[in-house]
This record gives structure tokens, C-alpha cells and sequence, in this order.
């Protein structure tokens, strides 16, 4: 039994070696302290000889296995070799995790330690492999061997496109099943395509309506399909919609920066925006990063004494990145420095690095879970549209990408009034007193629901927050004809400093938040006029017809 304590304990003294080399790399004088109490260590090893003592009193019989769904099916119970290594594999798993919560550290070594724990107990899981999955097994028979030829197909197939399938890809096509909603490019520079939508009502609001999604994913994200998309919401809701579409960036723009991407995109769609619509203010909605970016452009507007927009939306948005959760493991001053050594002067991001990362947040579910459906079972995984998105990956320019990860995630200098300079400008959020919608998914693993409550003591303008259950796309991407899930709101409208004492005073209300959302949009919106007949105004013709050609370019 010692013996398979010490086993156990290897992962986590791996995963203490690499946050400490981390943390040291950093530039830290010394590496971290990092131990554990004796007395947490003796209950830790006293807990584990117990259940390893119990597990192997039953020998290869049929353990439970702690209704974990990797483990669900029938066949590993079934088989008494598998089921007693899911059972092994969950008393050490459960060890590992025992030892990473009792560690003495600083929390950013404890957060990697526990990430590395999580990662490895993911990754060795013996539903990953074929020796020792009794369900794949079972099938493999039950197919006489076919499952096993499909398997290796589609790895095969994954190898050769570069990640691994968690859709069926081959049933999707931009512009013909994703991102269809009717309307024309009436502008384009080198970063980006500006689409502007059909009117679907007799009537529209005079201020239009500009969405400037993430620059990090396509932006049909929020156009997936007509049951599913905001933006045929929005347009049925009566309001003159426009989208930023982003370029897909390669070699030709790898030295953009930040302030290109503010001024030259996100100001320019704003002000392009107005024109075509004739309108001397529109409303604007920024998501994720697009939220980031669309912050920091109302930011430099302010501070040239410019008011072009309204109101704004900001969803599941950093603009505060004090609280940023799982994503602080990968930032510090050694990682920063890095990559702006590698790519700050000229280079690109490629978006499968970021898709990658993406994915190890939660290995389980973006990862494992296809790789033992995929090759192990040979399925085919099932249509579904946002995976399909999620698949296709963009890259970002090198420049762009580090200054985003110095003044953000490390030093938080958006919030710092004149600590950042963009476009010429000192920064200063505090200047940005229009009146905004915040949302946030309190399932949320990327920007985690307190993160994006903090933009409310950030913004001094007329403020209110939402907040809404599952995760970073799920949560936002929730149709109100569907009625699922929940939401959150304050009746008295107060914000306090913290989100536990905001929650102190919500109600949970049945169903999609797009509802109140399109309510508030509409007292900012202006009144009726009669819809146009034709895309564009003036100088600004219809180029092509959505979705355009910049969102069909595949990294």
C-alpha cells in the first residue's frame, strides 16, 4: 500500500515542479514555497490506504463508481478488470485532488498545481484507452471489428485536419445552414467587413444597432442558425442591425496592433455605422473580447470628447481583469514576456494554439470525450452547430495578441485611469457615462460571472447587470422560443460592490434573458421610422451579400 501511495503522489510532485518552475521562470527570487501540513498530509495518506485497503478486499468485482458518466454504461460494470481500474483510478484521482487543495502556497502556484493535477487525472482516465474501456471493447465486438476500422479513420482524417472533430463538419457551411440571416457588406477594409441586415419589420428604431463580436472566433457565433441567432432577434425586434466581420489574419496583417484593431476597425465600424443609417448615434453591443475592444473604443472616443454610441451591451465582457479565474494560471511577467519577444514586433497567434487552450479548461468534456467517441467507439460525433463554430478557429497578429496579454490579464490597465495609452489617447473608462448592459453566465469558465460583474463599479454610467445560468456560449446563446434555462435580476436596480451581495438581492426568473434585454434596447433605440428598401447609403454600396467573404476564410 505504500507503494501505491507513492505512485499516487507522482502526478502531484510533477505538477509542484512545474507551477514552482513556472513561478520561478517568472522572476521570482527563489522558487515558491510549496508544502503541506504533516497533520493534512497523515488524514490525506490515512483516507487513501483506507479506500485502496477496501478496493482491494473486493478484488475484481464491481466497484462503484460514483456516478461519474465516463464509467456509466452497463459494460464496465460488466467486466470486472475495467470496472476495478475506474475504481483504482478514482481513489488515486481523488488522492491527487486531496493533495492540491491541502497545498501551502501562494494561490497562482496553487491554481497551476491544481490545473496540472486536473490535467493528468483527465488525460490517464482508462476510459481514454482501449485496453481498458469496456464500452469501446463491447462495441468493438458487437461490430466484429468495424468500430475499430472507423476509429482509425477518423483519426486518420483528425490527424490530417490538424484537431480533433467534436462535430460533424462536414454538414455545416457558412452562409448555406450558419450565418444566414439576409443582408449585404457595405464596407470593408484590410480587418474587416461590415454587414448590415434586412429589415424583416415594416418599421425600425432610428438608432441602429452595431454587434462587434470577438476577433478570436468567428462572429457568427451569434448568427448560428434562424432558431438560435441574436442577430435575427434583433432584427425582428425592429432594429436596423449591423455586424463587424472579422478578417481571417494572415501573414499580410501579422503586425497589427491593438490600436489598429480600436481605430481602424472598432471606431471605423461605429462611424461607418452612422453614416449608412444617417444617424449622428448608435447603439452597440460588444461580446467577449469584441465587449474588451468595444470598451476601450468608447474609451478614446471620450477622451477626443466623441459620443457617437448611445448605449452599450457588453456580454460575458473583461474590462476589470482582477478576477479572471482559470485563465491566470497561464499569465505572468515570464509567459508576457515571451510572446512579446516572439510575435510583439511581427507574427501570428494561430488560432489552433488558442483553440487548444481553450479546450484543456475542460479536458473532459472538449477533449477526452471525443477522442474515446471518435477513435475508440469510431462514432461519428453528431451535427451540432456551435461546435461546428467552435472548430473554426482564426488566427490574431502578434502585436494585437501581446499587448492584449500585457494590459489586460497582467497588468490590468484598463482600469487603471491613464496607465494605458490607445490611439494617442490616455485611457480612462470612468469618462465612458453612457448608460450599459452587463451580462454575465454564472457557469462561466473564460470570463468568469465576478469578472464580468466588476465592469459595474468600473463604468459610471446608468448600469444594469444580468446574469444568466450556464456557461460562456451557452448562456449567451439562448433563444427565448426555446425557454430554457434562467436569469437573474435585481428589482431594486442597486449594484454593490461585490456579486455575492448582488445575488443577496436577485430573483431568478424562468427562460431566456434576451427578453429583458430587447425591453432595455428599445428605451435606448429612438423611435419608429419606416424601414429602408436598400443596402447602404451614399458612398457606401452593397459589396456582396452576407455573410460576406472575410468569415469563409478557414485558418
Amino acid at each position: 500500500m505504500a507503494e501505491n501511495w507513492a505512485k499516487a503522489m507522482q502526478p502531484f510532485q510533477a505538477g509542484v515542479q512545474s507551477a514552482g518552475a513556472s513561478s520561478f521562470a517568472a522572476g521570482a527570487e527563489k522558487p515558491p514555497e510549496v508544502h503541506i501540513e504533516p497533520e493534512k498530509l497523515q488524514a490525506l495518506q490515512k483516507e487513501y490506504l483506507e479506500q485502496a485497503m477496501a478496493l482491494w478486499s473486493k478484488g475484481a468485482g464491481h466497484p462503484t463508481q460514483s456516478g461519474d458518466k465516463r464509467f456509466a454504461n452497463p459494460a464496465w460494470d460488466d467486466n470486472p478488470l475495467a470496472a476495478f481500474a475506474a475504481a483504482a483510478y478514482q481513489v488515486n484521482s481523488r488522492a491527487l485532488a486531496g493533495l492540491a487543495d491541502a497545498v501551502e502556497t501562494d494561490p497562482k502556484t496553487r491554481n497551476r498545481i491544481r490545473f496540472a493535477v486536473e490535467q493528468w487525472a483527465a488525460a490517464t482516465a482508462p476510459s481514454n484507452f482501449l485496453a481498458f474501456n469496456a464500452e469501446a471493447q463491447k462495441k468493438a465486438i458487437e461490430t466484429q471489428g468495424e468500430s475499430i476500422a472507423k476509429g482509425l479513420q477518423n483519426l486518420l482524417h483528425d490527424m490530417q485536419q490538424g484537431h480533433v472533430s467534436m462535430t460533424d463538419e462536414s454538414l455545416f457551411e457558412v452562409g448555406k445552414n450558419v450565418a444566414t440571416t439576409e443582408g449585404a457588406v457595405v464596407f470593408e477594409n484590410e480587418l474587416f467587413q461590415l454587414i448590415e441586415y434586412k429589415p424583416t419589420t415594416a418599421k425600425v428604431f432610428e438608432r441602429p444597432f452595431l454587434m462587434v463580436p470577438p476577433c478570436i472566433n468567428k462572429y457568427y457565433i451569434l448568427d448560428l442558425q434562424p432558431e438560435n441567432s441574436l442577430v435575427r432577434y434583433a432584427v425582428s425586434q425592429g432594429h436596423r442591425t449591423f455586424m463587424v466581420s472579422w478578417r481571417n489574419p494572415d501573414a499580410s496583417l501579422s503586425g497589427k496592433t491593438w490600436d489598429n484593431y480600436i481605430e481602424d476597425a472598432v471606431i471605423k465600424a461605429i462611424g461607418v455605422t452612422c453614416e449608412v443609417s444617417n444617424s449622428p448615434s448608435i447603439n452597440a453591443l460588444g461580446f467577449c473580447v469584441g465587449g474588451t475592444m468595444l470598451g476601450t473604443a468608447l474609451a478614446v472616443l471620450a477622451a477626443r470628447g466623441e459620443k457617437p454610441v448611445a448605449s452599450a451591451t457588453f456580454l460575458t465582457t473583461f474590462l476589470d481583469f482582477s478576477d479572471t479565474g482559470i485563465m491566470d494560471i497561464f499569465i505572468d511577467e515570464a509567459s508576457v514576456r515571451a510572446r512579446e519577444k516572439e510575435m510583439g514586433q511581427g507574427g501570428l497567434m494561430k488560432g489552433k494554439d488558442l483553440s487548444s487552450t481553450f479546450s484543456f479548461l475542460r479536458p473532459n468534456d472538449l477533449l477526452w470525450n471525443y477522442v474515446v467517441g471518435n477513435y475508440l467507439k469510431g462514432e461519428t460525433p453528431p451535427p451540432f452547430d456551435l461546435l461546428y463554430w467552435n472548430s473554426d478557429s482564426t488566427n490574431l497578429p502578434g502585436p494585437y495578441y501581446a499587448w492584449y496579454l500585457r494590459n489586460t490579464y497582467l497588468e490590468n490597465n484598463l482600469i487603471k485611469p491613464g496607465q494605458a495609452t490607445v490611439c494617442g489617447e490616455p485611457l480612462d473608462l470612468g469618462l465612458v457615462d453612457i448608460p450599459v448592459y452587463i451580462y454575465g453566465s454564472r457557469e462561466d469558465h473564460i470570463v468568469p460571472i465576478g469578472g464580468a460583474y466588476a465592469s459595474t463599479q468600473v463604468l459610471p454610467g446608468k448600469k444594469r447587470f444580468v446574469m444568466g445560468a450556464s456557461g460562456h456560449i451557452a448562456g449567451v446563446i439562448n433563444p427565448p422560443a426555446k425557454n430554457k434555462r434562467s436569469h437573474w435580476i435585481r428589482a431594486d436596480g442597486k449594484l454593490p460592490k461585490t456579486l455575492d451581495t448582488w445575488l443577496q438581492g436577485a430573483k431568478e426568473h424562468p427562460g431566456s434573458w434576451w427578453t429583458d434585454w430587447s425591453q432595455w434596447l428599445q428605451t435606448h433605440a429612438g423611435k419608429e421610422k419606416l424601414a429602408p428598401k436598400t443596402y447602404g447609403r451614399g458612398k457606401y454600396k452593397p459589396l456582396q451579400p452576407a455573410p460576406g467573404s472575410y468569415v469563409k476564410v478557414r485558418a
